[in-house]
Parts: structure tokens; C-alpha cells; sequence
């Protein structure tokens, strides 16, 4: 683990933010070592337990949910009480009975015993989207793997993270745990104080902006990062259009598009299109075709139009200066374009209830698409298909730059954990390479847990030329 930083100062009082926070620092330290110490796996289970329990008791998962709305205009209620229960619940479900402390492999094979170690602590920087799950999140992941976590959320943010930990502290009362093991910047937050931050805890989980994660992995703490979403879903001939309809609808609207796996764009072959349409259209989805309309009122000044990121459909709809021009009961907007690239900013990400919609020729030409998509804003992240030909799944998963091909389901809940597909729960998407990650799965428990290894000799396992050559030798000649 990191040895603190040291920093020059002439003197180190409140009035100072940089020693206010180094003081969290040191105090998460210092509960860490103890909680390794004196750790056990019912303690480390316990504290997690805590801290769902935390988030997830009805009356204060509805507090945290309206909180957050309320400061940071994004989303609404229903869905975050939705969003904070589920995947809370399902990330405990998936952490339920894994061992992370003391011997977690024993090999006699190999004569190599596996020890469970904590990271340390663990520096979380989260966004204003999900201000009270993202953060839940990671602190279950942390203090069920023996670390201390220091959480720096964003600006709008803090009000969230800030009654999150005092819940979190009230039941770490009720089961006497050290309350210095789960910690935030201290409020304002600041750049200055997050790259401090940054600098001296063990490790960063980072969510959100890609600023953000470029100055993560830029500085010099190990680092698990996430990429952009931009989610393109691919509607074929063979498809139940109604089902995907829906399961569009559903995703798209939950949390007012919030979350970074929300559809941006659907693909649909020409052969099915109008009846694609029909079907969004039974499903609350309305296909507005003034695209440059749609583009300069989303981008007034070249940034997305904070009256419509986020928002209910009423506002959105008002925002957008479509009212009256749209069907009433209409949840989300379809604008039909072709262009890919900044230049045509509805291929990008668009945090709203709007989609982009493209016209394939076949479903050969739907890849093409989708991957120049995913090639401007995406790569990584997870791309869709509604479809009932079972082999295009693998054709779509060889030919795109993603680490998800989400089939058949409702991308949103589908792609960060859901009990009814095997990814883990979680609200932070590593990307791969593609997406300037290095890592290419959800963000789970094991990414907060390193190991010694023990080693013992074995009878040796030596093998000769020819059983390593012999194929070869066979092809090539020696």
C-alpha cells in the first residue's frame, strides 16, 4: 500500500482544504490497517450488509432518490428508488458466499496457496447520474474485499453522497464498525482536491466523465476506468418487433436516460422499417423527421441542452419546441438521419430521451453502421440486437469493437447486471482497449482485491522438445 504523500506547507489548519482532505485520507488509512488487522469474512460480509441496508431501506432509498432529483435535475424518483433497490440487491446477490478474506485458492497441482489482500484505499469518483448507486456500489465492493473508500462525487453530487454516508454511518453505529472506513471529499469539492486524492489513495475506481477518467489513469495510482457509452441496438427482419418495441421503450426512458447504457441509436433494416415504427409508435415512441430542428434545439451552443438532458417526456418534449406536434402519451423521439461523425452530433451520446435512427439496407449493411457508430463514440462499451436468427449474435460480436453484444433485452438493465442474464450487478462498464480501458468487464467485487501467493515446490513438470514441437515439426519440418 501507498506510503502518504508529503506536501509543503507552512501551516495545516481547517482553513486549509488540500490538509482537510489529507486528514480523510490519513483517517481512512488508518481504519483501514485496522480493519485488515482485526479483519474476518463475517466482518468484512457485515459491513457490507450495512451498507446496502443503508440505500435500500424504503424510507431512506426514497430520501436518496429525491435528493437526488431534486439537486441534480437528472432523472426521476421512481426510477432511482427502482435503480438504488435493484442493483443494490443484485450486487449483494452476486457478492453473497465469495470468500475474500484469508486463503481464497489451495492448489496442490501447483503447490500454490492464494491469500486474499485488500487494495488499500480506494479512491471512488463518481457522477452526478446515479449520485447515490454508483457510490453504494463501490463501497460494498470495497469493504467487502477489507479496504477503506474515500468517495468524490461530482459538484451536484455531494448533497447525495453526503446524506448516503450518513446513513451508511447510522447503521455502522447499530453494528459498531468504524465510520473513518467510508469517507468523502470533504465539501466543495474541487479539481485540486480530487487529483490530490487521486495521487495518494492505493487505487481509483472512476465513473463518469471522460475527463475524469483520462486524469485517473494519468495519475500514476492504479486505476479501473470506464469508457463512454453510446449504445447503438440493431433491429433486423427477423425480429419480434413489438417485443422490441418495448424493451427500446423501457430502456430508453428508465431514469430519463441517465445511464450510460441507454439506446443512442437504432439500426433498422429497410425491410422492416415502417412496420418498426408502427410498432414504437404503439409502444410510445414518435419519429420526428426535422433532424437539423431536433439538432440545433439538443445543441443550442454547441453542449447538450440542459432543459432537455435528462428530463421527463413533457419537458423534453416542450424543451425541444414539439409540443403539439407530437401524439399525446409520446415517452421518446426518433429522429431518422444518416450522418456519422462530429459533425452530426445525433450519432453521438445525447443523455435524453431521444434516439437517432438509421435505415440499413440489409443486415450486413446494419454492422457498417453500427461499427462507423461505435468507431466515433462508444467503442467498448455494448451494442444491442433484436433478432430471432441465432447466428448473428456471433457474427455482430466478431466484427464490432465492443465488449457486450446485449441480445433480445432491454439494454439498460440488461448490460450492468440483471436477474435475468450472468453479468455481474453493477453501474460501471469497462470498455477494453477499444474504449482506453484496461478492463473489458463490469466493475465487481474482484477488481477491489489483490492475493499473495504462497509457493511450494512440486515434482517437476518439465517437457521435451517433442512434446511441444512434434506438431509442428510434422508441418514445417524440423
Amino acid at each position: 500500500m501507498r506510503a502518504p504523500l508529503t506536501r509543503k506547507v507552512t501551516t495545516m489548519n481547517a482553513a486549509d482544504p488540500i490538509a482537510e482532505l489529507d486528514a480523510t485520507i490519513a483517517r481512512a488509512r488508518a481504519a483501514q490497517g485496522r480493519y485488515e488487522a482485526d479483519g474476518s469474512q463475517q466482518r468484512y460480509d457485515r459491513a457490507a450488509q450495512a451498507v446496502a441496508w443503508a440505500i435500500m431501506e424504503p424510507g431512506r432509498n426514497r430520501a436518496l432518490a429525491e435528493l437526488a432529483v431534486r439537486t441534480t435535475g437528472l432523472g426521476n424518483v421512481p426510477d432511482k428508488i427502482t435503480k438504488n433497490h435493484r442493483k443494490t440487491l443484485g450486487l449483494m446477490r452476486d457478492i453473497k458466499g465469495v470468500t475474500t478474506f484469508g486463503v481464497i485458492r489451495e492448489d496442490p497441482a501447483t503447490g500454490i496457496t492464494e491469500i486474499a489482500r485488500p487494495k488499500g484505499v480506494v479512491a471512488a469518483i463518481v457522477p452526478s447520474t446515479n449520485p447515490a448507486a454508483t457510490p453504494a456500489n463501490n463501497i460494498i465492493n470495497a469493504l467487502k474485499c477489507g479496504n477503506a473508500i474515500v468517495v468524490a462525487p461530482s459538484p451536484k453530487g455531494v448533497p447525495s453522497c453526503e446524506k448516503l454516508i450518513e446513513f451508511i454511518h447510522a447503521e455502522f453505529a447499530r453494528i459498531g464498525e468504524d465510520p473513518d472506513l467510508v469517507s468523502m471529499v470533504p465539501a466543495p469539492g474541487s479539481k485540486d482536491k480530487t487529483q490530490r486524492l487521486m495521487e495518494t489513495c492505493d487505487m481509483i475506481v472512476a465513473t463518469g466523465s471522460q475527463n475524469n477518467v483520462h486524469r485517473a489513469q494519468t495519475s500514476g495510482t492504479p486505476a479501473v476506468a470506464v469508457g463512454a457509452g453510446n449504445v447503438t441496438v440493431i433491429v433486423d427482419e427477423t425480429a419480434d418487433l413489438d417485443a422490441a418495441a418495448e424493451k427500446i421503450r423501457a430502456s430508453k426512458t428508465f431514469d430519463n436516460a441517465t445511464s450510460c447504457s441507454s439506446e443512442n441509436s437504432i439500426v433498422v433494416v429497410e425491410a422492416v422499417r415502417d412496420a418498426f415504427i408502427a410498432a414504437m409508435a404503439r409502444a410510445g415512441g414518435a419519429v420526428v423527421e426535422d433532424e437539423a430542428a431536433i439538432v440545433a434545439a439538443l445543441w443550442p451552443d454547441g453542449h447538450l441542452n440542459r432543459s432537455v438532458i435528462a428530463q421527463d417526456a413533457d419537458k423534453m418534449i416542450d424543451a425541444l419546441g414539439l409540443t403539439g406536434q407530437v401524439p399525446d402519451g409520446t415517452e421518446y423521439i426518433a429522429v431518422p438521419t444518416t450522418g456519422i461523425g462530429p459533425d452530426h452530433p445525433l450519432s453521438g451520446e445525447k443523455l435524453s430521451r431521444v434516439l437517432a435512427l438509421y435505415s440499413a439496407k440489409d443486415f450486413d449493411d446494419a454492422i457498417r453502421i453500427t461499427r462507423d457508430i461505435q468507431l466515433f463514440q462508444g467503442a467498448g462499451h455494448s451494442v444491442g440486437l433484436h433478432s430471432t436468427n441465432d447466428t448473428r449474435p456471433m457474427t455482430l460480436a466478431r466484427a464490432i469493437p465492443t465488449s457486450r453484444i446485449i441480445v433480445n433485452q432491454a439494454h439498460t438493465f440488461a448490460t450492468g447486471g440483471s436477474f435475468t442474464n450472468g453479468m455481474p450487478f453493477s453501474l460501471s462498464m469497462g470498455c477494453g482497449s477499444w474504449g482506453g480501458n484496461s478492463i473489458d468487464e463490469n466493475v465487481h467485487w474482484k477488481h477491489f482485491l489483490q492475493s499473495t501467493k504462497i509457493v511450494h515446490e512440486i515434482r517437476a513438470n518439465e517437457p521435451t522438445l517433442d512434446d511441444i514441437f512434434a506438431d509442428y515439426w510434422e508441418a514445417a519440418g524440423q
